[in-house]
């Protein structure tokens, strides 16, 4: 048992020697231990594609993302559209990559002699073989998460609304995290028994079908962001070859950055419920600074422009005052877009005796958050 135990504790130092060694030898070069395998790579596979070279690795994309960056900012290499597609990105070296080629090699090969020095040629063969099979095998162990578990629970066909300038249809999850009392969407947060699930093979067999004919699909709920296999489905609708909208409430943003961080996601939309202060209350939950602190911490990484966003707050006469949007205001006042959308009883709300605000009031409120954020708009009035 010991030395099972020894094994992982091994691989664990033999990682993190690794990456010390390469980023000691590779500071010169201004990049680290983590750009070397993807440079070796698009050496080897000129006009390799973000998403083959993702592959070959076997890496998130958004680890890719980050390591290609580097190397585009450093001039080792080039990215060019794909002449039949111009969604595929080919990677090619550029001449600074040609001058230190030859030292890179030299030092990975003189690595791996280092680390076989005590072996015999044949054995240090046996030994690079048998560790290839146990990484293989650790593969294997990984659970893989099946976009097939996803709950949706309706689509619209066809809207010219959710997705600023995008004719699109919309996808609703099933479930949340909050309960705002004002929720139009009361089944998706309380499910009611044999609610009836769309199977998610047909849903893509619909986007499928409607190829041509709508640009982009949204994704809403409930809280998105809840659903296993929220990545692997953004991926198939994304080799679809549409553009991606995603809502969510903020009260996850390691997942938000994950999926924007994945490539496959090309707009965000984030509800703002209310002023910090009345937080909990508009969402439905005890009072919690955790809550508050989480949706700032999604606020803070939308605000940093990793991708097109929106920020959006739906106005309620019995929880917003304009003191209430003011202050909204200038927690997000650097952003890009800033909605407010008027309150509409759907007839399905969690909580019935809610109103709102009239055309002309909203128009009023619009008017003094514009003093803190010019690019405030009005939805649905």
């Amino acid at each position: 048992m010991s030395n099972r135990n020894d094994f992982l504790m091994n691989i664990s130092s033999l990682y993190r020697y690794t990456q010390k060694y390469f980023d000691k030898h590779l500071a010169d070069y201004n990049f680290g231990s983590g750009q070397l395998i993807f440079l070796l790579l698009v050496y080897e596979n000129e006009g390799i594609s973000m998403q083959k070279l993702t592959d070959l690795v076997d890496v998130d994309k958004g680890t890719t993302t980050k390591g290609i960056k580097k190397l585009l900012d450093e001039d080792y290499l080039r990215i060019e559209s794909d002449e039949s597609d111009k969604r595929v990105k080919r990677l090619y070296t550029t001449a600074k990559t040609g001058a230190i080629i030859n030292d890179l090699y030299a030092l990975r090969n003189e690595y791996v002699s280092q680390l076989m020095k005590d072996f015999s040629e044949e054995k240090a063969e046996e030994k690079i073989d048998d560790f290839g099979k146990i990484t293989r095998n650790a593969h294997e162990t990984v659970p893989e998460e099946n976009y097939n578990e996803l709950k949706f629970g309706g689509i619209q066909k066809l809207t010219l609304l959710d997705y600023p300038g995008q004719v699109a249809c919309t996808l609703f999850t099933v479930g949340c995290n909050m309960k705002c009392p004002f929720c139009h969407n009361r089944d998706l947060v309380f499910v009611p028994e044999n609610f009836n699930y769309l199977d998610p093979d047909d849903v893509l067999a619909f986007l499928e079908k409607r190829r041509g004919i709508i640009d982009a699909v949204c994704i809403t709920g409930g809280e998105p962001l809840l659903q296993p296999g929220l990545l692997d489905f953004l991926k198939e609708v994304k080799e679809l070859g549409y553009q991606i909208k995603v809502d969510t409430n903020g009260l996850y943003p390691e997942k938000l950055k994950e999926i924007v961080e994945s490539g496959y996601v090309d707009y965000i939309a984030m509800d703002v419920k209310n002023s910090f202060g009345k937080y909990c209350e508009t969402i439905g939950l005890p009072e919690s600074e955790q809550i508050v602190q989480t949706v700032k911490k999604s606020m803070k990484y939308l605000l940093s422009d990793p991708v097109e966003y929106e920020f959006r707050t739906t106005v309620v006469r019995e929880l917003h005052t304009k003191e209430d949007l003011k202050e909204i205001a200038k927690a997000i006042r650097n952003c890009k877009n800033y909605y407010l959308q008027q309150f509409v009883d759907s007839g399905k709300c969690i909580k019935p005796g809610y109103h709102s605000y009239d055309a002309a009031e909203m128009r009023e409120m619009a008017e003094e958050v514009q003093k803190i954020i010019p690019n405030v708009q009005l939805r649905g009035v």
